[in-house]
């Protein structure tokens, strides 16, 4: 490797008296992608922040070791001041973090915002400075770039939101970009093209990447070298290709193994359920507003005329990119969201027709799990009033019965009895999407609906929820619709496929089936830009082309596939 961008030596990061990392070093050439991967915890934001010297406004400090940029003629980043720093950062340094909604201001347009990195940096004029923006814009591939620099961030979808960041972020070609899970929460092609993005633009300028990322997919898809790092501490550094073949650290081995690879199979039901979910030509639609008294706008067709059936012990999986309509669709189906057109069916009950008292009784057969378990988790009460709610709100248990229950209930999920008396900030991520499971089961439903909940979570507790949700639909017979972008996993679990493009389910079948040989074009450019945690099969163009679907009419569906005893008879 040539001179170094980047140098960590010795790097110790503490919060209080918690030592967060812990003696780590390694270095960053220009041109070269070095990975940062570990479970929450294992210090890698806390390595980010302190690189960035962002890391004493989240309470933490650098307590020794030196950062230098640009090896021997460099800056110590630890011995600047405030007023130093923010002179670096941006320019010479720059970071793109994981939710672009929090790391854009709400009230500024886009472009004042792209606008404030030209002129604070660049010293260039208002109307320069427009221009840049509009460029930098185009650079990552924004459609309609003049009109995106008047938007705000909340009109534009998440992966234009992160594309807007990594312009920002480059905008003054800085010499190293430290990017913090900037894919974690984008559907699969989305983040093929960021990916893709990233690679082209550091070729461009030659910058040094940190990339950190739980995802041993992307890693293997970008990095050349890999530093594993637990509870602070390095496990491990070596070439991608080694890592990868010959992993030393019984960590990174652990890692690898909790991995889910496409193409290891899915689960096989081997009878034919009884049906708990139908769902018939079921259409949701969104009337826009403008204007400040709010007058009616155009009708936005969320979700256009989707038919599905789902059977007792048995998982679908609803697969597409962001905004395709999936969570609509899981809402409409609970009338969280009214729908415009159809019928559903769940548990027998005809749900189009129910009024409003029935329509809460119905709903003890159905439950969701959210992606985020922490929002969805009352802070201010503990474990045993949390899991047990729904339980109460149906008459299922009476005050004197909800802390038997809830012992009962966090037993199921693989928690301790001692747990119901805790509150949830006193939980990691995926222990509190446990409490999220368990309070669903409390009224025992006939469907789940698990919307994203594993996306945000780390690749060994992300299997540990998922082996947990095949293990209890075994014992409790429960139907899930399992909602996410990460194929990988949907074949992990679900004994069936459904693909949604543009409000449409546009192909369904088994798991297998579909993933082995997809019949739709959508389908086969979801699976052409899933990333595959093996670096000897690292793709070296852009997947199928990435801009055939762009939305506006559809191939006819392909229809549901027969296979074994799981086929479907139209006539059924």
């Amino acid at each position: 490797m040539s001179q170094p961008v980047l140098s960590v030596e010795n790097l110790q990061i503490a919060f209080g008296g918690h030592t967060a990392v812990k003696d780590l070093s390694f270095e960053i050439g220009a041109r070269e992608t070095v990975a940062l991967v570990g479970e929450s915890g294992s210090g890698k934001s806390a390595t980010a922040l302190a690189i960035m010297r962002l890391i004493e406004r989240e309470g933490g400090r650098i307590v020794s070791g030196r950062i230098m940029l640009d090896g021997d003629e460099a800056t110590d980043i630890t011995a600047l001041s405030d007023n130093a720093m923010c002179a670096l950062r941006g320019r010479d340094i720059s970071m793109v973090f994981q939710e672009p909604m929090t790391s854009l201001n709400p009230v500024l347009t886009i472009g004042e915002q792209l606008c404030e990195v030209f002129v604070r940096h660049r010293r260039m004029s208002r109307q320069a400075a427009l221009q840049a923006a509009c460029e930098g814009l185009a650079r990552v591939r924004i459609p309609e770039p003049e009109r995106r620099l008047g938007q705000y961030p909340h009109e534009l979808s998440g992966g234009l939101r992160q594309r807007v960041m990594i312009a920002m972020a480059l905008a003054c070609r800085p010499r190293l970009l430290i990017a913090d899970e900037p894919t974690t929460a984008l559907d699969v092609t989305t983040q093929a093209e960021i990916l893709e993005l990233i690679g082209q633009l550091q070729d461009e300028i030659g910058m040094a990447v940190l990339f950190i990322t739980h995802d041993m997919g992307v890693v293997a898809e970008i990095a050349d070298r890999v530093v594993v790092m637990r509870h602070g501490i390095k496990e491990e550094e070596a070439p991608v290709e080694v890592l990868f073949a010959r992993p030393r650290a019984t960590y990174s081995r652990h890692l690898m193994e909790a991995t889910p690879k496409l193409g290891s199979g899915a689960p096989v039901l081997d009878r034919t359920p009884a049906t708990v979910l139908e769902v018939n030509g079921l259409t949701t639609r969104f009337v826009t507003r403008r204007g400040l008294i709010g007058q009616k706008g155009s009708a936005f067709t969320a979700v256009n005329n989707a038919s599905l059936t789902l059977g007792a012990g048995e998982t679908l999986g609803l697969v597409g990119e962001s905004g395709c309509g999936k969570s609509t669709l899981a809402r409409s189906i609970l009338r969280l969201v009214e729908p415009d057109e159809g019928s559903v069916r769940l548990a027998g009950h005809d749900m189009m027709r129910l009024g409003r008292r029935e329509l809460r009784a119905a709903r003890r057969d159905a439950q969701m799990i959210f992606q985020d378990p922490y929002a969805s988790l009352n802070p201010r009460l503990p474990v045993h009033e949390l899991i047990t709610e729904p339980a109460r709100i149906h008459g299922l248990a009476r005050p004197a019965e909800c802390r038997d229950l809830a012992v009962s209930l966090v037993e199921k999920v693989g928690l301790e009895a001692d747990a119901v008396d805790r509150f949830p900030h006193q939980f990691s991520g995926g222990q509190r999407q446990r409490l999220c499971i368990a309070r669903a089961l409390s009224v025992r439903p006939r469907l789940i609906v698990a919307d994203e909940a594993v996306s945000a979570l780390d690749v060994s507790i992300a299997r540990q929820v998922t082996d947990l949700m095949l293990a209890l639909q075994q014992s409790d017979d429960v139907a899930f619709l399992f909602i996410s972008h990460d194929i990988a996993v949907v074949e992990r679990v679900s004994h069936r496929i459904a693909v949604m493009y543009a409000g449409q389910i546009v192909e369904t079948g088994p798991t297998d089936s579909v993933l082995a040989n997809p019949q739709h074009g959508y389908t086969q450019r979801l699976l052409s830009a899933v990333p595959r945690p093996d670096p000897t099969r690292r793709r070296r163009s852009r997947p199928v082309d990435m801009d055939a679907f762009s939305p506006g009419p559809l191939a006819p569906p392909v229809p549901e596939r027969a296979h074994g005893r799981l086929a479907r008879a139209e006539t059924a």
